[in-house]
């Protein structure tokens, strides 16, 4: 097992944090979050260019084809300028399941424009009547040889921008995912902001009717790509996350080499230097536990207890350093126009995000009680 960056993966880091230093500058920014738009379509764009955006679709279908592990790199860099894009929702809720699962036909529909940067992707896993996203309340009857969507989904991120929305329902013969118009006649969106500005939806459905040729795939195990889908979505996560907690410790670093008190610098104190060195060890564990899941997905393994593992790293940690950065700047931590303070929010949403570390916790523990200790391959 060697988690030594791959030249690919490298060249890809290289080159995302190449656009991404350039363009999401802070104050690029700060002028985008106070935009009604919310969403940096020109860096969206520059990074279509780059072909970032189509690191893991099949070159038949205009990108990259790389796979997961290829995409972690362009998360972390995303995750150290946190600019407003809709990444984790096109790039892994949209495009990984189209990918995998979609059939010839759904791949050219969407696959190239998303690459392109002209369409954006997104999934709805959390049922406003369930608890399991694998046993969803929302109902898909079959009709005249398409179906009739009725339910609620929640937390849909950019649901209201995006071009398709991949929603699971239940179904007579079991858990299905659907390709839904969020436009479609008997789709209400809802949408409101989270603390760090990005839209999450709601979707109300009352009587949608879908082709069906927009169920995904030709495999009816629903299920089966609910789990496949949430492992990636949480090691995605956990990719940012470490993205934000480095860059955000960055920060800290350099502030306490400059800040002087008592004519001295703060980064000479011993409390400090401690909480530091806390925050490394934890941005570590972080990383070490991501790619090892990650590791896991591009050899074919199975990999559900690393991705809750990895989240449960990326929510407990990605938490600590966000507090220690706030906190050894003082007062300068209080001042929303100032960087950490936008490192802070996306930490504590990255660690709510399908599950704090809480969650995590329980999913493994439920696991081990049905099927005890594993031994890892």
């Amino acid at each position: 097992m060697n988690f030594d960056l791959s030249e690919e993966q490298q060249t890809i880091a290289e080159l995302a944090r190449e656009i991404l230093v350039a363009e999401a500058t802070h104050e690029r920014v700060k002028e985008i979050e106070k935009s009604e738009a919310w969403f940096d379509l020109e860096l969206w764009m520059k990074l279509a260019e780059a072909n970032l955006l189509g690191i893991a679709i099949p070159e038949s279908f205009a990108g990259m084809g790389f796979g997961f592990a290829e995409m972690c790199p362009l998360l972390e860099e995303l995750g150290r300028q946190l600019p407003p894009v809709p990444a984790l929702a096109t790039l892994v809720l949209g495009s990984l399941p189209l990918v995998e699962f979609g059939t010839e036909a759904q791949q050219s529909e969407y696959l190239p424009r998303i690459a392109s940067g002209e369409a954006i992707a997104s999934a709805a896993l959390i049922d406003a009547d369930s608890g399991s996203a694998s046993t969803p309340a929302t109902r898909a009857r079959a009709d005249g040889g398409g179906f009739v969507l009725d339910g609620g989904k929640r937390g849909v991120p950019w649901g209201d921008r995006a071009d398709v929305i991949l929603v699971p329902a239940s179904t007579d013969d079991g858990v299905r995912v659907f390709l839904l118009d969020p436009h479609a006649d008997g789709v209400e969106v809802t949408c409101d902001s989270i603390s760090t500005g990005e839209p999450m939806c709601d979707l109300h459905l009352r009587g949608v009717r879908v082709a069906a040729e927009s169920v995904l795939g030709t495999d009816a195990d629903g299920v089966g790509f609910i789990e496949w889908l949430e492992e990636r979505a949480l090691i995605a996560i956990c990719a940012m996350q470490v993205g934000a907690s480095a860059r955000a410790l960055e920060i800290t670093s350099d502030y306490a080499r400059e800040r002087e008190q008592f004519n001295v610098p703060i980064g000479s104190f011993q409390a400090v230097q401690h909480r530091a060195a806390d925050a490394f060890i934890d941005l570590e564990a972080m990383r070490w536990t991501m790619w090892h899941a990650a590791w896991r997905i591009s050899q074919g393994l199975p990999a559900r207890r690393e991705a809750w593992v990895a989240k449960f790293w990326s929510a407990e940690a990605g938490s600590r350093i966000a507090n220690s950065s706030l906190h050894l700047h003082a007062g300068l931590g209080s001042d929303v126009d100032y960087p950490i303070q936008r490192y802070f929010l996306w930490s504590k949403a990255l660690e709510l995000n399908l599950g704090g570390a809480t969650r995590q916790l329980a999913r493994l523990g439920r696991d081990m009680a049905r099927t005890g200790p594993q031994e890892q391959v």
